[in-house]
């Protein structure tokens, strides 16, 4: 008896695996404020990086260059591209 005892509990053991800790990141989301002064102040940068830039660049480049979020630089160009003052070619823009 002593040794069904033993083999029930190593199957225990063997069975009761440790769990392991799951950790959800949360997706650090960006919360734009859609407003006139905002989008004016995000057009101003957006501005601001393609003139140092001197070139064309993609929507990736402009919000790394301006340090704003892609979803900024979005409402920016809106603007901008509302007042005339870019250009496209070959998916990237440019000031006209």
């Amino acid at each position: 008896m002593a040794e069904k005892k033993t083999t029930k509990k190593v199957a225990a053991e063997k069975t009761a695996e440790p769990k392991k800790a799951t950790v959800k990141k949360a997706a650090a989301k960006a919360v734009v404020a859609v407003n006139a002064e905002n989008a004016g102040f995000k057009a101003g940068d957006v501005y601001q990086a393609l003139a140092a830039a001197g070139k064309a660049l993609t929507v990736k480049e402009i919000a790394k260059a301006a340090k704003i979020s892609e979803e900024e630089t979005l409402l920016g160009l809106g603007w901008l591209f509302k007042e005339g003052k870019l250009a496209t070619a070959d998916e990237k823009i440019t000031l006209a």
